[in-house]
């Protein structure tokens, strides 16, 4: 059973060498940058300097970030007992600190955790999870977000949400430049080379950086199944919950490219697989559950 608490261990590692390897795209992007605009150290310093605050500003307002564009709203205690005393249970069973509880009014099944750590997480729920699931299939999803939280998996993907999001910004910036002329400035000598690679880095980071947070959200998932289960001792809970959702698919609407790896299952509809798929097929997810 020590794998557990291995893989807790393995994802605090992990999340520094994230913040490593993320960051290195982060420069590899203001090279880009400097490579297209000829704006020299100076310029470059100051990107550099720019993005570490953004990092830092989105690590520690990152959660309050993804609250507001998922339109989620705290949850009183005295308006939902029910839910409330079920996640502090699983807190407890968990020996973590309550997270806080939030809803989205949406009718789409589905919730996320997130959050930098044990004292400043929260848990997010649809109105149609809370409403639709049985107190087994429920109890399955909130250990599954709980799991998350005590694995560090919230951390884990608000820093590759934040570093992402910052290099396809800066990609996207590049590409709309050029397109509009911004860099005619650059002809003549090596100008024509460095605008080439300034393009291709441009285009080629934040591809391997999507491929990074894909890669990190589908192992992730299959992780929480399994600590869930810990958790809650039923396996069968999740898997019919997995299940319902499934055969009662709706989008949550206020689900985007980018907080979309956060959801216990894939909230925008999309039907890729493998490499560019941010969640596992939740008939792989049912069947791994079935070895418990």
């Amino acid at each position: 059973m020590a794998s557990f608490f291995d893989a807790i261990d393995a994802n605090k590692r992990n999340s520094l060498l994230l913040i490593i390897f993320l960051t290195f795209l982060v420069f590899v992007a203001i090279s880009a940058f400097s490579m297209m605009f000829d704006i020299g150290w100076a310029g470059f310093v100051l990107g550099a300097v720019i993005a570490i605050v953004y990092a830092l500003l989105s690590y520690y307002m990152g959660d309050k970030a993804l609250l507001a564009l998922s339109g989620a709203k705290p949850v009183a205690k005295e308006d939902n007992p029910y839910l409330y005393n079920l996640v502090e249970g699983l807190a407890l069973a968990a020996q973590i600190p309550a997270p806080k509880l939030y809803m989205i009014e949406d009718q789409a099944m589905n919730a996320f955790a997130t959050g930098r750590d044990l004292q400043h997480s929260a848990i997010v729920v649809t109105r149609g999870l809370a409403e639709k699931m049985n107190r087994a299939e429920l109890e399955g999803v909130v250990a599954h977000e709980m799991s998350h939280i005590g694995n560090f998996d919230i951390r884990y993907m608000l820093i590759t949400v934040v570093m992402v999001g910052l290099i396809g910004f800066m990609g996207e910036i590049i590409l709309r430049s050029f397109i509009w002329g911004g860099s005619g400035n650059r002809r003549g000598g090596g100008g024509g080379l460095l605008i080439v690679l300034g393009l291709i880095l441009a285009i080629v980071t934040p591809i391997i950086a999507m491929l990074v947070k894909f890669a990190v959200s589908r192992q992730r998932e299959y992780l929480a199944d399994a600590t869930a289960v810990k958790l809650t001792r039923y396996p069968d809970g999740l898997k019919s919950a997995l299940a319902k959702i499934r055969d009662n698919y709706q989008p949550v609407k206020a689900a985007s490219e980018t907080t979309a790896p956060l959801y216990f299952a894939d909230p925008i509809g999309k039907k890729l697989t493998g490499l560019f798929s941010t969640h596992p097929p939740i008939e792989d997810r049912i069947k791994r559950l079935e070895k418990f």
